[in-house]
């Protein structure tokens, strides 16, 4: 594929190869050729194995855990591919790493979020295409377009055709309602609240719910699951108000920690997710892993052409 003689070219770190080339099958090109290994200390060696002169090029990495390590490999890639006299660079990140840090939450705080942002443009990226940010503000933190995608379409048109009655939409916590009211309304579906207390980092306790559960299907939304333990305690929670059926969904399975155990144990019929990070599904058999790579496929073949992405929201 090609605009004004630019050839579009993909290239990939470790992170998530499986994703990377189910996108250029829906592109109809080949997986750029490069090399990433490592010195014999760990650090990152990046070999481009191909011209990349004047080419539309996109880097497509989720900084997924180790994070550290695959954020390390996209710079590596980004400054191999502008000091070989790339036309463009995109960074395409499916899951952006660090997006909970976006403000001081407390004195002496870094924003952590901002900073991989100067990273990413001062590595020589020119646009960044991602998807679900968890605080979509972050977008003004870059000086460089972003492209911001949303995954609720995915897992609506999912939803929609097992053909659930007496659906309600629950907010595992304040923060997702914004989202879980919009996935709701999309849904044609109620919406419930889970007032939700979180003493320290990765630990949270339920404290009301509010809305109506007792005898519906219930839909908890949630953008990320890290430990599981958000999700975890919801479903129990809805499950002792007398909920009929609870599914789980996310964009972003992170599955850190005792996620694995938790998700396993709880009461949750199904859990569907989106594969921005890899997956295991023999880890989870109650899991669903719907793909995202229709989608940000046509997003860099928008951006490639220089056409509107903003219908894909």
């Amino acid at each position: 594929m090609q605009d004004n003689g630019n050839a579009l070219k993909i290239f990939t770190g470790n992170a998530h190869e499986e994703l990377v080339k189910e996108i250029c099958v829906d592109l109809g090109c080949a997986l750029g050729d490069a090399e990433i290994s490592r010195f014999s200390d760990g650090e990152i060696a990046v070999k481009i194995n191909e011209s990349v002169r004047g080419a539309d090029t996109f880097v497509v990495q989720p900084t997924c855990p180790p994070c550290n390590e695959n954020l390390m490999e996209l710079l590596c890639m980004i400054d191999s591919l502008r000091r070989a006299s790339a036309n463009r660079i995109t960074a395409v990140i499916p899951y952006y790493g660090y997006a909970r840090q976006d403000r001081k939450a407390a004195a002496r705080d870094p924003i952590t979020a901002k900073l991989i942002a100067n990273l990413l443009t001062t590595a020589g990226a020119n646009r960044v295409l991602t998807l679900d940010l968890h605080a979509p503000q972050i977008q003004g933190f870059f000086d460089i377009p972003v492209d911001h995608l949303y995954g609720a379409p995915i897992l609506v048109k999912y939803f929609n055709e097992k053909g659930l009655e007496d659906i309600t939409v629950v907010a595992p916590d304040v923060g997702a309602v914004r989202d879980s009211r919009s996935f709701a309304q999309r849904l044609e579906a109620s919406l419930a609240i889970i007032d939700k207390r979180r003493p320290k980092p990765n630990v949270s306790e339920v404290m009301n719910i509010i809305g109506d559960v007792e005898g519906r299907n219930l839909i908890l939304f949630d953008d990320m699951i890290d430990t599981a333990g958000t999700i975890t305690h919801a479903a129990k929670a809805l499950k002792e108000m007398g909920a009929k059926s609870i599914y789980a969904c996310c964009t972003h399975p992170i599955f850190s920690g005792p996620a694995v155990g938790r998700l396993n144990s709880a009461p949750i019929d199904e859990l569907i997710v989106l594969n921005t990070i890899p997956q295991n599904p023999e880890r989870l058999p109650k899991m669903k892993i719907l793909s995202v790579a229709p989608l940000i496929a046509d997003a860099i073949e928008r951006i490639h052409l220089h056409q509107s992405v903003s219908v894909l929201f």
